[in-house]
């Protein structure tokens, strides 16, 4: 089925669910009884289809109570809004993301009901939110064949992923995950000589910047350097981002996700970005969502437009290296093949191997240029930090040593300094799945407020959405400090509490569905640390130069929290990251 038609169809049946049958109904009573409406005929039909409708749901709410008690739990506690609906919450919400700290309205909400999971009922369509360290594990991990990415899901990304690793559940994502599992081996994420030659080449580019006293949006040259050598590992060539246009302080615009650059790396970038901020606009409008765009069309198609010409050489060159190599009788093993080849070697639809791509590229680019770049902000807001993550590297790498796997395993603080920062700003700050057709049951609470000692009944077919970031910074887990950044709590006795509760740490999620690349995020992100601290010592926020709308609001400043004092406004789109890029000026070390 063409990814237009999945939500076209559903929106067909929905019409008749929620339209055609009661009035197909009431008309057969109508005849069956020779009543003759006349005038009356048009506000009856109105009136009917609402009470059909209101019937319905409170058939269906009366199955979900009767089930909870069958199964000894309760019903997630609901959302009262002021309007029919919660209308007023859902427009609520999507105002949220362009105005509100990241998280705000729903920790808001959470703190008002006093439970840590909560069911929004957007619409009558029931949307679940947890911030729950106990309810997220099941989702992920306990409880993890009761729930799916979904048909939702597919709707909503069905053009963009395609058929692609995150797309996918079941047998398909099995085959999926097998098939990228080999390209992800310790061998293969500790290649230190890849890592090198583009760490080199965005840190001089940082430098010559630094020597004509212009800040830089390191947000943007991470994101560079991160596709540059996801593209060598994926694809065994060399995309060459990092030779294009960079952003120019004080004359950027925003982009959907950083800063916008007009050459054709800055094309493919903000289609890559856009396509990402539409599929959270989506999930923010709920399942009615395509309505929004039943008669505009898929707004996918410009952006996949600009990603397919991108990815179209690439997989083109990979097909015909495979053909040119059966004509010669030879097969590339799979210890001396890149990502591309083994999937031309797997398949020879170009569909289906950009949508893997695409799929990749993400987590390897994103991830990781996310990570680098939350990293470098905490530098510039605490130059304690900066200073002793510096000793630790030049004690174990001097000035210009590379680091070897050793190297970065033992240098402790770093890792520290890395967990903290992931801890704040996880890459992926909100995720979802949708429950599978038939109810659950989401266990006792985390404790965070004095909730009733019953499970939740969870409901068939429902969206819940896990904050990660908000767990991260429940003090009921880490603490009355826990907004505030401090790469010793995982050095020091506050490391107990993550010791005796692994899961209150997730920025790579949890379960059957962990990050396969974790290990290669992390290797690639040490390695670059340890090269930018033996060049740079110190690190400054430029906010003169970021584009205007990018600043925290002064609102911000009456709220809680980190909101009160954050220099940066952090945002998510699948993955996390700054509104209007970070733009930071560097001052080179002397020795």
């Amino acid at each position: 089925m063409h990814p237009d038609s999945f939500y076209r169809v559903r929106l067909l049946k929905d019409f008749i669910r929620i339209i055609i049958v009661p009035s197909a109904t009431l008309s057969v009573l109508l005849r069956t009884s020779e009543v003759r409406l006349g005038l009356f005929a048009i506000p009856t039909y109105v009136v009917f289809i609402a009470v059909w409708g209101y019937a319905r749901l409170q058939y269906g709410d009366w199955m979900h109570r009767r089930d909870a008690r069958r199964m000894g739990s309760r019903p997630i506690p609901r959302v009262r809004g002021k309007w029919l609906g919660n209308l007023d919450i859902y427009l609520q919400l999507i105002a949220a993301y362009h105005t509100r700290y990241l998280g705000s309205f729903h920790l808001k909400l959470f703190e008002e009901y006093q439970s840590t999971t909560l069911n929004l009922r957007l619409l009558w369509q029931d949307f679940i939110i947890t911030m729950d360290e106990k309810h997220q594990q099941y989702v992920l991990a306990t409880g993890y064949d009761h729930f799916w990415r979904g048909v939702g899901q597919k709707e909503r990304m069905e053009q963009f992923f395609g058929a692609g690793i995150f797309n996918r559940d079941d047998q398909d994502w099995k085959m999926h995950r097998a098939l990228a599992r080999p390209f992800f081996s310790r061998d293969r994420v500790t290649d230190f000589e890849l890592f090198e030659r583009y760490t080199d080449r965005t840190l001089t580019l940082m430098s010559l910047l630094c020597e004509r006293g212009e800040p830089v949006e390191v947000q943007d040259m991470y994101a560079r350097f991160t596709l540059d050598a996801a593209s060598e590992f994926l694809f065994g060539k060399n995309v060459d981002t990092l030779s294009g246009r960079l952003p120019q302080p004080g004359k950027t615009e925003m982009s959907g996700k950083g800063s916008a650059t007009g050459d054709e790396f800055g094309s493919f970038a903000q289609a890559f970005e856009d396509a990402q901020v539409l599929v959270m606009t989506r999930v923010r409008r709920g399942y009615f969502w395509p309505i929004y765009e039943l008669f505009t069309g898929d707004p996918h198609k410009k952006h996949m437009a600009v990603i397919e010409k991108w990815l179209e050489p690439l997989v083109k060159d990979a097909l015909q290296n495979k053909l040119d190599m059966q004509k010669g009788g030879l097969k590339n093993p799979l210890d001396q093949s890149v990502f591309l080849q083994y999937l031309a070697d797997n398949t020879e639809d170009p569909k289906v191997m950009r949508d893997q791509l695409l799929n990749i590229l993400l987590a390897s680019r994103d991830t990781t240029s996310s990570l680098l770049t939350s990293v470098t902000y905490f530098l510039a807001m605490h130059p304690d930090v900066a200073k002793r993550l510096r000793a630790e590297v030049l004690d174990y790498c001097g000035v210009d040593k590379a680091p070897t796997f050793d190297d970065i395993k033992n240098m402790k603080y770093m890792r520290a300094v890395i967990n903290e920062t992931l801890r704040i700003f996880p890459p992926v700050a909100v995720n979802s799945r949708e429950s599978r057709p038939h109810p659950s049951i989401l266990p006792k609470s985390d404790g965070t407020y004095p909730e009733p000692a019953e499970p939740l009944y969870m409901p068939p077919l429902a969206t819940i959405a896990y904050f990660t970031v908000l767990m991260h910074r429940n003090p009921a887990l880490w603490g009355l400090d826990a907004d505030l950044f401090d790469p010793d709590r995982w050095l020091d006795k506050r490391l107990s509490r993550f010791v005796s509760n692994p899961m209150m740490f997730a920025p790579f999620s949890a379960g059957p569905r962990i990050c396969i690349g974790q290990n290669y995020a992390l290797n690639e992100a040490s390695f670059f640390l340890t090269r930018l601290m033996q060049r740079f010592e110190t690190f400054t926020l430029a906010p003169e130069a970021q584009p205007a709308g990018s600043l925290p609001p002064p609102e911000w400043k009456e709220g809680k929290g980190r909101e009160t004092f954050e220099e940066l406004w952090p945002n998510s789109a699948l993955t996390s990251y700054v509104k209007g890029g970070l733009w930071v000026r560097l001052g080179q070390a002397e020795s």
